[in-house]
């Protein structure tokens, strides 16, 4: 399996970092997105005006705002906000996908109405088409300006999955493979409510010590959890377990860190949302995970902390002192 050319939809931060990213392995990269003064901004100035705005993409890389454009081309990568998947994804089909396309997932949550991980969906409308999903610590900021990064990419078949793995094998970014789709999808889309916990407690000021107990006793949360959803318990102490969990929680990139930084200072959710300007998947994926979890019968603590903040009004020092005050118990449970 050989790619020449590949379409990204979304036209974010991550889509143009993919963008750039990929532009030395494929001779055309258009993106898709929704705004058509962005993608006459590529085309004329090779830059997002509105993402990344700093970063030059080379001639190769073009853009566009009719999905049927992606439509032809062997690798279509979805770097859309979970929200937005289900639609793009019958906009494919409308537009007549080739079933030898594969369809990568870069999105980070799962639907809340279905409680589907991303690939579930892809695979639902586009049943015939190979479908993967790429995870990990990979701020779209640090990509894009070819600093180190690893992923992993998941996928059922292992041809294809060494086939994104040849694609995106740079000598700045390192991919890993495995076969566990579900645990991949989970660990990404899991973490972000811990970041939203891990910025609350930075914003109320509990100190590192504290932080670092969060962060740790979410890993072991997120893996009890994932692995009632159908992932693998080795796949969260990998790049899009841990390693995407402990990125989110502490990076200054992070945007659902900002968000629970926000609230720790005593901002209201539509403040910290609006003044982010951006999708911070972790806001949506509270509802969707905590409604999973509660569905799981798993005992998710931190998940309900975060819910009760984001979604029931209650004050973040509450939450968090309700946290530190639960009964005590061996680690290991």
């Amino acid at each position: 399996m050989n790619f020449k050319s590949a379409a990204i939809l979304g036209s974010g931060s991550f889509g143009t970092a993919i963008a750039k990213l990929l532009s030395p392995k494929l001779e055309r990269i258009v993106i898709i997105g929704r705004d058509a003064q962005v993608a006459a901004t590529i085309n004329t100035e090779h830059r997002n005006p509105q993402y990344l705005a700093d970063i030059i993409l080379p001639e190769c890389v073009v853009a566009g705002t009719e999905i049927a454009a992606a439509s032809k081309h062997p690798l279509i990568i979805f770097a859309v906000p979970t929200a937005a998947t289900r639609q793009c994804a019958k906009e494919l089909v409308a537009a007549g996908v080739s079933p030898d396309a594969v369809l990568l997932s870069c999105a980070k949550g799962i639907e809340r109405s279905s409680g589907e991980r991303m690939s579930e969906i892809l695979k639902e409308l586009l049943p015939d088409n190979e479908v993967a999903a790429l995870s990990g610590p990979n701020h779209a900021e640090e990509i894009a300006r070819g600093q180190a990064a690893c992923a992993v990419i998941g996928c059922t078949d292992a041809g294809v999955a060494m086939a994104l793995q040849d694609l995106f094998t740079l000598p700045h970014f390192r991919p890993y493979t495995s076969t566990d789709l579900a645990g991949i999808e989970l660990g990404g889309a899991i973490k972000n409510v811990y970041a939203i916990a891990a910025g609350i407690a930075h914003g109320l000021g509990l100190g590192d010590n504290a932080t670092a107990a969060l962060v740790t006793r979410a890993l072991a949360e997120m893996t009890r959890l994932g692995v009632a959803l159908g992932g693998r318990q080795e796949t969260f102490s990998g790049l899009s377990g841990v390693g995407d969990l402990l990125v989110t929680c502490f990076s200054e990139h992070s945007r659902n860190h900002k968000v629970g930084l926000a609230l720790g200072r005593g901002k209201t959710l539509a403040e910290a949302t609006d003044a982010l300007g951006m999708v911070a998947e972790g806001v949506p994926n509270t509802l969707s995970i905590h409604e999973a979890a509660r569905k799981a019968g798993v005992r998710t603590p931190i998940i309900d902390a975060a819910f009760s903040m984001l979604y029931e009004n209650k004050p973040a020092a509450e939450a968090m002192m309700e946290l530190l005050s639960r009964d005590t118990r061996m680690e290991s449970e």
